[in-house]
């Protein structure tokens, strides 16, 4: 898409699996991810707890979360363990945001009306930027006020890690273009990756925001196979298992699975839509997914990577 270019990036999620995550690290990519819930559905991690445990098994990648349901949150507790974590990594992490609702139960747990989590979450990243400052700082906002609090050492990136803004639907956009250091969307097609490309920079000009450095991520689930038909079904049943629903209606829209040929395709449907940055989840309905990710790496991304070299 006009207006987006710079070298293509690649990462993995790789949420509860240290050995597995150690192993992605030396293998060609960028970024490692962790997320996790307080009380979902299905068993989880703790998005911050899982960073600090990636963070321990890596030492050249990105490690960030995918994502931290920040209005459940104290906005102080996690820019002091974000900043920590920064300078142990030596400038490594990156915070992706979001602000769930999927599960009430979270919101239950954590005394936080599910009601106000956007408007949380707004304050906070702006709260979080503040304190990574080192400064002390009063802070007056409805939902977090403090006087003469000073949060430090100050992370190792200079301003602090980048806030990249997770969603789906307009307000997130919003949020993003105003607020955000990036944006990563899930379970979107290229179309309409390319419409919430607009949509962020239409919102960042109207706030007057240089985009110039703002990341562009896309969270995609993958399933590499000769046989398409069972790399989408086995990304069908992943995703019905953590979604709780049958997407197999939805495989062509909303992931990349399929053979080599298929899915270099719709990835490169994603780069023209504006994505610049991946992120995989395999999705293998439960088998290794070791062979499916040296597939994606050595027969899809390669090709990938030329189009996104010669991306306007």
């Amino acid at each position: 898409m006009s207006g987006i270019s710079g070298r293509l990036s690649i990462g993995f999620v790789a949420a509860g699996d240290l050995a597995r995550a150690a192993a992605l690290e030396q293998l060609p990519i960028d970024s490692l991810w962790t997320g996790g819930h307080v009380a979902s559905r299905n068993p989880s991690t703790e998005a911050l707890v899982s960073l600090c445990r990636l963070s321990a098994v890596t030492s050249r990648v990105k490690v960030g979360t995918s994502i931290l349901l920040l209005p459940l949150y104290p906005p102080a507790i996690v820019a002091k363990q974000i900043a920590d974590l920064d300078r142990a990594t030596s400038g490594r992490v990156v915070l992706g945001v979001g602000i769930g609702g999927e599960y009430p139960q979270e919101f239950r747990a954590c005394g936080v009306p599910i009601t106000e989590r956007g408007r949380r979450t707004d304050e906070a990243i702006q709260l979080i930027r503040r304190l990574w400052s080192a400064d002390e700082i009063t802070h007056e906002g409805p939902f977090f006020p403090m006087q003469d609090v000073r949060i430090h050492p100050a992370p190792a990136q200079a301003g602090g890690p980048p806030i990249v803004v997770a969603g789906r639907k307009a307000p997130a956009m919003r949020r993003a273009a105003q607020l955000g250091d990036g944006w990563m969307p899930y379970l979107y097609s290229p179309r309409r990756y390319r419409d919430s490309v607009a949509t962020i920079t239409a919102h960042a000009a109207e706030a007057g925001r240089d985009l110039s450095r703002f990341e562009w991520y896309a969270w995609v689930f993958v399933n590499v196979d000769a046989d398409s038909r069972r790399a989408k079904e086995q990304a069908a049943a992943t995703m019905g298992g953590n979604y709780n629903q049958d997407f197999k209606p939805m495989i062509d829209s909303v992931a990349a699975a399929g053979s080599v040929p298929e899915v270099t395709d719709r990835l490169e449907e994603f780069v023209d839509a504006g994505a610049r940055h991946f992120i995989f989840m395999p999705a293998t309905g439960g088998e290794d997914p070791d062979p499916v990710i040296h597939r994606l790496l050595e027969d899809v991304l390669p090709a990938v990577q030329t189009h996104a070299a010669g991306a306007p």
